[in-house]
């Protein structure tokens, strides 16, 4: 069974010494573990394609890691952008059968953005890589349209990543505990899935994809919570949202979904029942943050048939992403 894994994350050591500077004192502290994740993280040669062996993986779509450039100045941003896509596209161009490729991209310039992407998929990346909002900006704000725009004309989906919520938010939401507690609650233990399931409902009642209907969105992590709230989104009418549909219907024709290090049965039979098949669910590990081996093991033993093993495992990212 060919694998295909869609939340695989890069960095450069510029990355880390700049937008992601805190990631890297946050590991020399923490120490050997996180230590390990940076160096993980700056290699796309042998050690990387030694463990996607060892784990079985063929072929990982990289994309920068988090924080991304959102939240950097906006002419730094650029630059950053297009080095780190630079560096992303001489290791594909050196191992195309193993790795495929996702654009960051400086969304605070929303035009240089979009020429950004298209650059990039005419050299063959498979779509855009967003890291949450931009200075408190969600995507859903007209300002960003340009980058949408350009998008679905390119027929190329976005990977919305989870991102910290603004400052005033985590603040009051996750502050008055030790910093390590409310930094991890704002983060990968909870605030980030919530913050992402905010941005997409944003995006959805924003008008975004019913003025572009056939742009395609990525969320990982079984869905950000989202396909537990299907029916309860619901609830606020057509008639209310002045959208074309309902709001789960958008969730269900507009967005797909990857496993990306949430490794749990009830969470994967939740999204399956919530989809009706298995059509926008894809495989991810979101190495090296998490175990590649354990998300193949998972993979295995997730409840559906063959057929649509094989769909997860490699067949909708082929489809989606023109592999």
């Amino acid at each position: 069974m060919r694998t295909i894994t869609l939340e695989e994350h890069f960095a450069t050591p510029e990355f880390f010494n700049g937008p992601a500077r805190f990631v890297k004192e946050r590991a020399e502290k923490i120490g050997d573990r996180y230590l390990l994740v940076l160096d993980r993280l700056c290699d796309l040669g042998a050690k990387r394609l030694s463990e996607m062996d060892a784990a079985g993986i063929d072929m990982q779509v990289l994309s920068l890691s988090a924080p991304g450039v959102e939240q950097m100045e906006t002419a730094d941003s650029i630059a950053m952008a297009r080095a780190t896509n630079d560096y992303l596209a001489d290791a594909v161009k050196k191992h195309p059968t193993r790795f495929a490729g996702l654009a960051a991209l400086p969304t605070g310039a929303p035009k240089d953005a979009a020429e950004e992407l298209q650059r990039r998929v005419q050299q063959g990346f498979k779509g855009a890589v967003v890291n949450g909002h931009n200075h408190g900006r969600y995507l859903d704000n007209q300002f960003f349209w340009p980058i949408l725009e350009a998008a679905e004309a390119l027929n190329v989906p976005i990977y919305l990543h989870p991102t910290p919520a603004p400052k005033a938010v985590t603040d009051v939401s996750y502050g008055g505990f030790s910093p390590m507690v409310s930094d991890m609650l704002a983060g990968g233990a909870w605030g980030w899935h919530i913050e992402t399931a905010v941005h997409m409902i944003r995006i959805v009642c924003g008008g975004v994809f019913d003025r572009f209907p056939k742009l395609q969105f990525v969320i990982g992590h079984m869905g950000e919570g989202l396909p537990f709230f299907f029916q309860r989104l619901d609830i606020i009418p057509v008639a209310t949202t002045k959208l074309k549909k309902p709001i789960s219907a958008y969730l269900k024709e507009n967005v797909h979904y990857t496993f990306s290090g949430m490794n749990y049965p009830e969470l994967f039979l939740n999204l399956l029942l919530q989809l009706g098949s298995v059509d926008r669910i894809m495989f991810s590990a979101d190495y090296p943050y998490q175990s590649m081996q354990q998300a193949m093991d998972f993979l295995r033993q997730i409840p559906c048939t063959a057929a649509d093993k094989e769909r997860i495992a490699h067949g909708n990212a082929e489809k989606l992403f023109r592999l």
